[in-house]
């Protein structure tokens, strides 16, 4: 007999069509066994009376035996399941602390498995299997153990909490809507669940976004205290240099300097750190949400998420950093303003100083033939063009100009600062500056930032004038032979400069570029001969 049961598997005692235990066994004329509840219930709702195994046919619904021997083997095999979860049940050990017990076991409560939202119980594994294996039971909602399963039910009413009034905001029973809450919009907990889970979605996805632009915005501010650094630190060494070579007399300025702008730079380092430290604590406070709001969502328990959801649906915190930034503070002018106070002597070493701040971001420019009016002509190398006799038979492409003599240079700048320079020696008329990539390039535009250009000019030999729109005419002290532009994007700001007196000509500031910008020159006509010289792109420190 033991050898007989040692071979024996649940497989063997599994009804074909509820695949559970067998419950009453039979056996038809073919020799297959079913529950007697199932294969009646088969035969009810066809008009077919064949085997569900062989598929054989009768004429007549057979005859259901009882075989004797098998169901006395069906029922051993439940008592040894029953004894083997008993068995297991009293090795378990008792539900630690936060951990759900099972309600039915006596003494020592396991850990539940499930609780029966109908039976309103939490079951261990042992307890559960009536559950699993009676078709009766197999229809309640079975849900991840819970505690207060009393909670479950109306107050009011001693009923289950089974539709949810989505007028209060509140789970009822099947009675409250008779009662309380007849004009109210009720609806089956399910649909309240799903209604609400969907909203939980939508807001874990809401604070992840907003946690995400939090994180950028820290990275940015970071950034910005950098740049805010980088830049402080290129002051700093500038004012040293400066001052050191003044002696005794100077070396108060100096420290005075310094202390300004590292005063600066803690201003801004205090600011952005109350920033990013607002900033950690909205996202901490946002990973907790969203840790919560994930774990809720994924519930399965549809009565606990409707009841937690309002106290996760407060609002998350609702500052707008979007246009919160953390500044590098200004330092134009700060070494230039200490100076003057010094000796008149000192004002040209400080011009010159000021250039060469500025030069240090020079950068390699090449004309764009594509770009060049057809009566310019551009040097092999592209860094020379003048104005020739005739026009040239050029396709009329979009970046060509068509009525200016100009061209920009190839490469494009959309950040940063840069500089270059051009010799205009022997010129009696010239344009110098930058303009936007979407400049119209094919009507007489105006030169003017409202339409995208940052230039100076000069006209008759004598007339310099930044086209400012009004234009502003310009008195200089000499007429510049090599003239430097340089463009700080960041700050908005274009400047000319004198590169052998080191005076600056004109300055545009606070500039909204909003594009890329190109380097922009125009040799003007070459009427007659008298403008015939070409405009020289040259390196710094270096002229022709």
């Amino acid at each position: 007999m033991s050898a007989a049961r040692s071979l024996r598997s649940e497989d063997q005692f599994l009804c074909s069509i509820c695949l559970d235990v067998f419950t009453d066994p039979v056996s038809t004329s073919c020799g297959h066994n079913f529950c007697k509840h199932c294969i009646t219930q088969h035969w009810d709702t066809t008009d077919l009376c064949k085997c569900p195994l062989c598929k054989e046919m009768f004429h007549t619904r057979p005859q259901l035996k009882i075989n004797t021997l098998f169901s006395e083997m069906v029922a051993e095999f439940r008592h040894e399941a029953q004894q083997k979860a008993s068995s297991s049940s009293s090795e378990q050990q008792a539900a630690k602390p936060g951990e759900v017990p099972c309600d039915v076991c006596i003494g020592t409560k396991p850990k539940a498995l499930k609780s029966c939202l109908v039976c309103l119980l939490s079951y261990c594994d042992s307890h559960l299997e009536p559950h699993l294996t009676m078709s009766g039971l197999k229809r309640h909602q079975l849900i991840h153990p819970v505690d207060n399963l009393e909670d479950r039910t109306c107050r009011k009413h001693d009923k289950n909490l089974e539709l949810f009034c989505k007028t209060d905001q509140t789970c009822v029973c099947l009675i409250c809507p008779v009662l309380d809450h007849k004009t109210h919009d009720v609806v089956p907990l399910k649909e309240g669940y799903e209604g609400k889970k969907a909203e939980l979605e939508k807001t874990e996805e809401e604070i992840e976004q907003m946690i995400q632009k939090r994180r950028l915005k820290i990275e940015e501010m970071k950034e910005s205290v950098k740049m805010s650094k980088d830049a402080a630190d290129r002051e700093k060494a500038e004012g040293v240099q400066v001052f050191t070579a003044l002696k005794e007399s100077v070396e108060r300025g100096l420290d005075q300097l310094i202390k300004d702008i590292e005063d600066k730079q803690k201003t801004t380092e205090k600011q952005a750190e109350g920033f990013i430290k607002h900033l950690k604590q909205e996202v901490s406070e946002l990973m907790k949400r969203s840790s919560e709001v994930k774990q809720l969502s994924r519930s399965e328990d549809h009565l606990h998420l409707l009841q937690s959801f309002s106290s996760l649906k407060a609002a998350p915190p609702t500052k707008d950093w979007t246009e919160i930034s953390v500044r590098p503070p200004s330092y134009e002018g700060t070494v230039v303003r200490a100076v003057t106070q010094l000796e008149e002597t000192l004002s040209k070493d400080m011009k010159k100083a000021q250039l060469k701040r500025v030069q240090q971001y020079a950068v390699d420019v090449t004309l764009d033939p594509d770009t060049a009016h057809p009566y310019l002509i551009l040097s092999d190398d592209g860094k020379q063009v003048h104005c020739g006799d005739v026009r040239n038979n050029l396709p009329d492409n979009p970046e060509r100009f068509s009525t200016c003599p100009c061209v920009l240079g190839i490469k494009s700048f959309s950040s940063d600062r840069f500089y270059f320079q051009v010799q205009v020696k022997g010129k009696t008329e010239w344009d110098l500056g930058v303009a936007r990539e979407s400049i119209d390039r094919k009507e007489d535009i105006p030169l003017t930032p409202q339409d995208g250009y940052w230039t100076i000019w000069l006209r008759d030999g004598n007339e310099y004038k930044a086209l400012a729109g009004p234009s502003v005419r310009l008195s200089l002290g000499s007429r510049p032979e090599m003239v430097g532009v340089f463009v700080d994007y960041e700050r908005g700001l274009v400047s000319f400069h004198d590169v052998d007196t080191a005076a600056l000509i004109y300055s545009f500031t606070g500039c909204s570029f909003n594009d890329k910008l190109y380097p922009y020159i125009s040799p003007s006509l070459n009427y007659g001969g008298k403008n015939s010289a070409p405009l020289i792109i040259c390196p710094v420190n270096q002229t022709v």
